[in-house]
């Protein structure tokens, strides 16, 4: 019966320990795995990086590093949407406050990307409150505060025009029926005084003498009117000043782009 316990005792002993030593293997070769992949990262080669980190998961799905490293990856090949999925994975699994510092950050530059300005925000906060030390956070998270407020400003306006355009339509609409009815009562009228107008033709043409010189005097009234007044914008003026307001919206827009891009910093996880 003693010899029986010895035998099972070293059975289970010697399992443990088969399976421990094939953990320290998948561990090491996750190591390898990562390793190839920060090489290819430097390399630009995100895709090939890409496909090295998700070895690395396979063998060790619970590797921080690997997981982190996969998410920037992605994100350098702007698949922005599968990024902020990673780094959210990654988030839930870190286990200190710089971790998650950075992972947010990152996450806050994906939201950035789609131009989902009140997520970034959301993010970049995140990011400060586990680590407020951090200027790049603290820079991109004024930015992306500043493109939101501007975007609902744009939407506000949008919806306000749709909702003038939608007015204007139903008072056209309006107008138009009322026009129809005004037209159909009318032309009994007009009919009845079509003779009338036509007989005091020739009278008023020698009334006033020459027709010619009396279109002429009329186009010259007419130009005269057409002048712009003093202190008033001619139709090519305020065209002029449409052009130049639209130019100084493109170059605030570019500078704002230009901006945005210095704020980005996606930093790798090393694992030598």
């Amino acid at each position: 019966m003693k010899n029986r316990l010895v035998l099972i005792f070293l059975c289970v002993t010697g399992l443990v320990f088969s399976q421990q030593e094939n953990t320290d293997k998948l561990e090491r070769e996750a190591r390898e795995d990562v390793r190839e992949g920060n090489k290819l990262y430097n390399q630009l080669k995100f895709d090939e990086a890409e496909v090295a980190y998700k070895k690395a998961l396979s063998k060790n799905p619970n590797y921080p590093k690997a997981s982190y490293n996969l998410g920037n990856a992605i994100y350098q090949q702007n698949r922005n949407k599968e990024a902020v999925a990673q780094f959210e994975l990654v988030e839930k699994t870190a286990t200190d406050k710089m971790s998650k510092a950075e992972t947010y950050h990152n996450m806050g530059n994906a939201f950035m990307n789609e131009k989902q300005y009140d997520k970034a925000v959301a993010a970049y906060k995140n990011s400060m409150r586990n680590n407020s030390k951090d200027d790049e956070t603290r820079y991109n998270l004024a930015l992306a505060q500043k493109l939101l407020e501007e975007q609902q400003n744009q939407d506000n306006k949008d919806n306000q025009d749709n909702k003038d355009n939608k007015d204007n339509k139903d008072n056209k609409d309006n107008k138009d029926d009322k026009n129809k009815d005004k037209e159909g009562g009318d032309d009994d009228k007009k009919e009845d005084n079509k003779d009338d107008k036509k007989d005091k033709g020739d009278d008023k043409q020698d009334d006033k003498g020459d027709p010619k010189k009396n279109d002429d005097k009329k186009d010259e009234d007419k130009k005269q009117d057409q002048k712009p007044r003093p202190n008033q914008l001619s139709p090519e003026q305020m065209k002029q000043l449409l052009e130049a307001m639209n130019n100084e919206e493109n170059k605030t827009q570019k500078k704002l782009n230009a901006e945005k891009a210095k704020g980005k910093k996606v930093k790798q996880e090393k694992d030598w």
